[in-house]
């Protein structure tokens, strides 16, 4: 059994240099999505700003400025307070923001990649010359959504503990019913060894979550996801099965063993193919 798992570790650590190698360069980036209820009934533009003045990296060609109507965008330009700039409307320092000033078929504003700032503010201006200026807002996760309400001149977004919590149930709620059914179909659930599961798995579903899954939130699915995931689900593997082992009944060492590993191995097969489209899902709705 020792040879078996220290084979399974080596193993698994060559699968680790494979994906680091191969997910180096590759990773989600920063969006903030501005949803608008009840928006204007009139041409206006919205924009992101960020704090201090350097706005040395144009967001906008030069077609794209001259697209514009000047008018509204000079008013734009002359709604942004002392100490922030536009970082579509004027540019980033240096870092490059993805973004339009109107709004998509769905009414919604997308900021995306490296230029999208973790405090920042939204300004709208219509044609008319009405103005909304939120509050100082900070992102606390990579990707988000914000919605602003033009009639009550208001902004919110979805408490940060949703997603977390979404994210914690994406994993122990699947685990417990994938590896619960692996514990009946081997013929090993009694009181006692549905206990040891219970509470071995909500020990390592949290420690997951605090570990993988804050990331995901913090930084999405890619390398930094990937580079955790491996090691941990390793080290899952290893310390659920030598409990198992030691304290699973009505069956031998060898059998609890065979569980653990495979319980394990398909727990983690299916949040490695799960992880994307959950964190996706998590984004779209909070």
């Amino acid at each position: 059994m020792k040879r078996s798992l220290r084979t399974l570790f080596l193993l698994t650590l060559s699968l680790l240099l494979l994906t680091v190698t191969a997910l180096a360069d590759m990773g989600p980036k920063s969006q903030l999505t501005v949803k608008i209820k009840n928006a204007p009934q009139e041409l206006y533009y919205l924009d992101l700003l960020a704090e201090g003045d350097d706005f040395s990296y144009p967001s906008l060609t030069e077609e794209e400025l001259a697209a514009l109507d000047q008018e509204l965008y000079s008013a734009l330009l002359a709604a942004i307070p002392a100490g922030w700039h536009g970082c579509v409307s004027q540019g980033t320092g240096g870092i490059p923001i993805w973004g339009d000033l109107t709004p998509d078929e769905n009414g919604c504003h997308t900021f995306s990649y490296h230029g999208v700032p973790w405090t920042y503010r939204v300004l709208m201006v219509t044609k008319s010359g009405e103005v909304f200026l939120s509050q100082v807002q900070t992102r606390q996760v990579l990707q988000s959504s914000v919605t602003v309400d033009w009639s009550a001149k208001s902004l919110s977004a979805a408490p940060v503990w949703v997603g977390y919590a979404l994210e914690l149930l994406s994993t122990l709620v699947p685990t417990l019913l994938l590896e619960g059914l692996l514990l009946a179909l081997l013929g090993l659930w009694n009181r006692r060894n549905l206990l040891v599961f219970l509470a071995v798995n909500g020990v390592t579903q949290l420690a997951l979550f605090l570990t993988l899954g804050t990331t995901v939130l913090r930084e999405g699915v890619g390398f930094g996801y990937y580079l955790l995931f491996i090691p941990l689900e390793l080290a899952i593997l290893l310390a659920e099965t030598l409990v198992y082992r030691r304290l699973f009944t009505g069956t031998s060492k060898r059998r609890a063993a065979v569980y653990g590993i495979s319980a394990n191995l398909c727990s983690a097969v299916l949040g490695w193919f799960l992880a994307e489209p959950v964190w996706k899902f998590i984004v779209s709705i909070s």
